[in-house]
């Protein structure tokens, strides 16, 4: 007998970015485990990244259930609506580099909306869901976060209906990066780890996408954690020849925090020493790059070497993966950050392109990268072995042998995360 799964989401297409993939997939393949989702999802959300391509995954038959948002980043825009854009799609400006109104609207958005600016779509939500499951009953709720106010909704709907509520993190909550930067008040603090904690206690399972993760919640709850990591799809993508250039492309994203000075100094000192690696090296950036990034590059004397795509759609990001040479995988050096394990991996280690990864010590993500065999992992404190790689990795360019051997990937494919999913979904549900 089929499962009834009501799935709470912010991110539906047609947002782009990493945020609407995983349950993007999971309701994609859902069906095929005998799992019905149903997706409730803003009616007029202001997504900073937009990717109309996506809409084409979604399966016609499912249903989808839209409410009005009202959000205060469409207010904050008046103000500027570059400050608000940057903000809104993750990119916090370094702190020496800060406005005045950058550090104001940090200011607001951590202080006064608890636990994200999507906390006024809470009370509609449970309003309008509780009337629809009333009349429509499921066998599961599951949210998904961040946006993590959305864990909100399932936590009074529970109260309400006493249904059962998965609670999935795509990203932890008060232990990522840029948490602390929202310049918080003690009482915010605590106001979030309040709620934090309310959430982890009140949920059926947790859902957790690293071991890392999976490690710090279990400090905080009693309650059951399996790990279920993002991963690749099978998609059928246009085949274009290799970059001619020793492209090394960074693909998604780049924050300004995941600035990896050692390997901009590990380039700029190759391009110096190497006459033929100065002729054939290009930089690729594809995505929302942050200034601070650019000011750096150009630091280094490297700009004459990029090739800065900007956003492009994921169908076309995952062409150009295909096509480079080397696929740069950078995650901010703090402890934060060990249980971060990027989305783009994944469909790094699918494109079958050698991964230069850089990241701090420790990382969950560096096991992947291991166990798969599909590149090699430094950390921030490695710039000599930086080095040494690129040119290793040049060399065989050079010699027309620059290939990965990757194995176990299958693990990884978006149909058998789903098929573990739905387990977790039949055993409890």
């Amino acid at each position: 007998m089929k499962k009834k799964v009501l799935i709470i989401t912010y991110y539906w297409p047609p947002a782009g970015g990493p945020g609407v993939q995983r349950w993007l997939k999971f309701v994609k393949y859902l069906p095929d485990f005998d799992i019905e989702p149903i997706v409730y999802i803003p009616e007029n959300p202001n997504y900073p990244i937009v990717d109309t391509q996506l809409a084409s995954e979604i399966n016609p038959n499912i249903i989808i259930l839209k409410n009005k948002i009202s959000e205060p980043y469409k207010l904050a825009g008046f103000f500027s609506k570059k400050s608000t854009n940057t903000i809104s799609s993750g990119i916090i400006p370094n702190k020496r580099k800060q406005s005045f109104l950058d550090k104001f609207l940090l200011y607001i958005r951590g202080n006064f909306f608890i636990p994200d600016a999507r906390v006024g779509w809470v009370k509609p939500s449970v309003s309008y869901l509780e009337n629809y499951l009333i009349a429509n009953p499921v066998d599961l709720i599951i949210t998904t976060g961040p946006p993590h106010s959305l864990h909100l909704i399932g936590l009074e709907l529970k109260k309400k209906l006493n249904c059962k509520w998965f609670a999935d993190f795509r990203d932890p909550w008060t232990t990522i990066g840029y948490h602390k930067e929202l310049k918080l008040t003690q009482a915010s603090k605590e106001k979030h780890l309040q709620l934090e904690r309310e959430v982890l206690n009140s949920a059926n399972h947790i859902l957790v996408t690293s071991p890392t993760t999976k490690k710090e919640f279990s400090k905080l709850t009693t309650k059951s954690i399996s790990v279920i990591t993002n991963g690749y799809d099978v998609e059928y993508i246009e085949k274009r020849p290799m970059d001619s250039k020793f492209s090394i492309a960074h693909i998604g994203s780049f924050l300004s925090d995941r600035n990896p000075r050692i390997f901009w100094k590990a380039l700029s000192e190759l391009i110096k020493e190497n006459k033929d690696f100065r002729d054939d090296f290009e930089l690729k950036l594809i995505g929302k790059v942050s200034q601070e990034i650019l000011d750096v590059i150009s630091e280094f004397k490297l700009s004459d070497y990029l090739n800065n795509l900007g956003y492009l759609s994921h169908n076309e990001a995952l062409i150009q993966q295909k096509s480079s040479q080397v696929l740069l995988l950078v995650e901010i050096n703090s402890d934060e950050t060990v249980g971060i394990i990027p989305g783009k991996l994944f469909e790094y280690m699918a494109a079958e392109r050698p991964i230069l990864a850089i990241g701090p010590e420790d990382a969950d993500f560096a096991q992947i990268i291991k166990e798969t065999n599909s590149g090699t992992f430094f950390t921030y404190e490695q710039k000599d072995e930086i080095k040494e790689q690129i040119l290793k990795l040049y060399d065989l360019y050079k010699q027309n042998e620059l290939k990965v051997y990757a194995m176990g990937l299958q693990y990884y494919s978006r149909k058998k995360l789903t098929e573990k999913l739905a387990n977790i979904i039949k055993n409890e549900a």
